[in-house]
């Protein structure tokens, strides 16, 4: 395959910042609703609209960044973004050392929080592309993913030994902290990062261009509906599992983080064969075979039982489905910016995240109001079901690229 180019070092940079958030993040992982629970003592309800409309009020705070942050310059909209997180996160340690922290604090930093990430994600998205050469966003793509994935299976075991040592704010500082080591790592880089184009005037549908690009792409569009339905299944997956293996299987809580926490390393393995996979197979292969893998392991979920074979269960289908995940994600990442034009970028990025992040609040709270009136089993069949139809969203071959003029150029 001939040696690896380098990517350059202002890509080096991007990379060790993205690095040193996703660690920080993996570090501070659930701590908000562990502090709800811990430090305010709220009740499940709570909690669960910690974790699910937080979330959700912060995508629909994103909706009117995407046209501002489409045209400005990206560097400094990521570095803000940091300084937003950095500042929203730090105020947690700050009001609980003051004794003043409640539960209207946590809401509103899991919304602010959110909404950054989004934007953060859409300037950083727009950025890479006119970062780097065409025929290496695989590359970069992929060595994201292995970073975020290798955050996950690191951070949480960390920061629950930093919890049970130093307190349940610890791993809040953390990642506040990281955010801000993310702002200068970026600040430090040193391009001639070219201005936008200016807006033009009397464009009220700017906001929803990212939407309009999305439908109006066959590849993205049939891309865009698999994967809110994929990763919106896989999430709310997630607390159903928890109360089935903690309160009814009586799993010890160390078994439980393990159970996550070591199948995350396939990630690493998925995102270093996501280069070699496309050259070999092609992307098309990439995104009907591993596209459908990556979501017809989640109905092994129903038959974990208690002890050692239900531990091994589910490390087994949670390996499955990230190894296919990590590797499907970079080429799918790769395809969106390649088929986006640089001035829809932001907008974009921007509208996939906040469909993701929706998708997911209202599955999950679909989840667990069927948890409540069936089971955990159940749901988690249900929901195994579910994702054993998304392959039929798939593209069956790589749409060839959209006819120019570019769809939905916002500037005619």
């Amino acid at each position: 395959m001939g040696r690896r180019r380098p990517l350059g070092r202002q890509f080096g940079w991007l990379w060790a910042s993205y690095a040193v958030s996703a660690y920080g993040s993996g570090l501070g992982f659930g701590a908000l609703p562990l502090i709800a629970v811990l430090v305010l003592h709220v009740g499940p309800a709570e909690v669960s609209a910690l974790s699910a409309v937080g979330p959700a009020v912060g995508a629909l705070l994103a909706v009117p960044l995407a046209p501002w942050v489409e045209f400005r310059r990206k560097r400094p909209v990521m570095v803000a973004a940091d300084l937003v997180r950095f500042a929203a996160m730090a105020s947690i340690p700050l009001a609980y050392a003051c004794g003043v922290l409640g539960f209207g604090q946590l809401f509103a930093v899991s919304a602010v929080v959110a909404a950054a990430k989004i934007a953060f994600g859409a300037a950083s998205g727009a950025y890479l592309k006119a970062l780097v050469r065409p025929d290496d966003l695989l590359v970069a793509n992929a060595r994201f993913e292995s970073t975020n994935w290798s955050s996950i299976a690191v951070g949480p075991p960390l920061g629950g030994a930093a919890i049970g040592v130093f307190g349940p704010v610890s791993t809040v500082l953390a990642d506040a902290g990281s955010y801000l080591l993310s702002a200068l790592g970026l600040a430090a880089i040193r391009d001639r990062e070219e201005a936008p184009q200016p807006r033009s005037e009397g464009r009220t549908g700017s906001l929803l261009d990212g939407w309009r690009h999305l439908f109006g792409d066959p590849g993205l569009r049939a891309l865009y509906l698999n994967n809110l339905l994929v990763s919106g299944l896989i999430m709310a997956t997630e607390p159903v599992l928890a109360v089935l293996l903690l309160r009814q299987l009586h799993f010890p809580a160390w078994q439980y983080g393990l159970a996550f926490a070591a199948p995350c390393l396939g990630g690493l393995v998925g995102s270093r064969l996501a280069r070699r996979v496309v050259a070999r197979y092609g992307r098309a292969w990439v995104f009907r075979t591993v596209g459908t893998l990556r979501a017809i392991w989640l109905i092994g979920l129903v038959f974990v039982r208690p002890g050692v074979v239900g531990l091994v269960t589910v490390m087994a289908v949670e390996l499955a489905i990230i190894v296919n995940m990590s590797l499907f994600t970079p080429v799918l990442a790769t395809y969106r910016l390649e088929r986006t034009p640089q001035h829809l970028v932001a907008r974009t990025l921007t509208a996939w995240s906040i469909g993701q992040q929706a998708a997911i609040a209202v599955l999950t709270a679909l989840g667990g109001l069927l948890a409540d009136l069936t089971g955990p089993r159940t749901t988690l069949a249900v929901a195994g079901l579910l994702a054993l139809g998304t392959p039929l969203l798939l593209p069956r071959r790589e749409p060839a690229p959209p006819h120019p003029p570019a769809l939905l150029d916002s500037r005619a």
